[in-house]
């Protein structure tokens, strides 16, 4: 009977797969294409610009920027999985943050144009392919990562790793416990072999091959979470189908020597950026008050 179970999942894993490619072949690729993202720049009279940079490992990431002539803080938003830098293109418009900011959304390995297919399940290895950007930014101007579902646990990755380079974290409907994961290896295991990998869509590939593995790279997180000490902000809905909503608790649990501030919305789903988006607008404004007002009171020390 339980050979049959596994028999019958396997068969209908590969019907759903083939059904699924047919009907949405080239229809979800998550991505902008250069010309794309400067029409949109012209249609909304946005001053940005498409930067490219190869990391250490030799991986194309690719990010959009608003262009700033003076020193402003950087806001860096991170997509989820799967996803691009076009989930959060929105917000480069949004005149409340680039007025206050310099504002980022980028692609993660493996999404959009920065090695489209080609995953990195590791949140170390993802989170040191984006630390460049991070790394250019002028000295003391303070930097804010968003990250959204997967995109949370890799922005707190970053703030672990690289902590004098992230001033405060907005998680957005984040895939943090390791506890919490859906036990979902009956239908991602068989799309890990290679025969279903190639005939699913790139951006679902990539995404698979990092949800597979997130549960162990959450797991190498818990000793870490001691160390973020920058302010935090956890946004998160009780409706959320994709993320368990007891993550929030998690948060508590575990950030202890971080400012922590819970936003929770009982009727609010996962896709928080789009049906909420004053919510991180909000966030994103708090966190650059409450940094521009205690460099005000305590001035930073230029570093030599």
């Amino acid at each position: 009977m339980i050979k049959r179970k596994a028999r019958f999942r396997l068969l209908l894993t590969i019907a759903l797969v083939f059904s699924f490619s047919y009907l949405t072949s080239g229809c979800f690729s998550f991505r902008m294409s250069t010309k794309e993202v400067n029409n949109y720049f012209e249609e909304k009279s946005i001053s940005g610009s498409i930067h490219e940079y190869e990391n250490k490992d030799g991986r194309e990431i690719r990010y959009v920027a608003t262009d700033t002539g003076e020193l402003r803080p950087l806001v860096v938003f991170v997509h989820g999985s799967p996803g691009s830098l076009s989930a959060f293109i929105d917000y480069l418009s949004d005149t409340s943050l680039t007025r206050r900011a310099r504002v980022v959304s980028v692609d993660r390995p493996g999404f959009g144009h920065s090695g489209f297919g080609h995953s990195e399940p590791s949140l170390v290895s993802q989170a040191a392919a984006l630390i460049p950007i991070l790394k250019d930014h002028p000295i003391n101007q303070p930097v804010i990562l968003v990250g959204h579902s997967l995109g949370g646990p890799l922005i707190a990755r970053m703030a672990m790793d690289f902590p004098k380079l992230v001033d405060g974290l907005i998680m957005v409907a984040p895939s943090i416990a390791p506890e919490l994961e859906p036990n979902e290896t009956w239908f991602r295991y068989p799309l890990q072999t290679p025969f279903l990998r190639w005939v699913l869509p790139k951006s679902f590939r990539a995404s698979n091959d990092e949800i597979y593995h997130l549960k162990n790279e959450l797991e190498l997180m818990l000793p870490l979470w001691k160390d973020i000490r920058c302010p935090v902000t956890v946004i998160q809905g009780g409706k959320d189908n994709l993320v368990h909503p007891g993550n929030v608790d998690f948060a508590k649990r575990r950030l202890i020597n971080a400012p922590v501030e819970i936003v929770f919305i009982k009727d609010m789903n996962h896709f928080v950026p789009w049906t909420h988006s004053q919510l991180i607008q909000k966030a994103i404004i708090k966190h650059l008050d409450k940094k521009r007002n205690d460099n005000n009171n305590n001035p930073p020390m230029k570093s030599q």
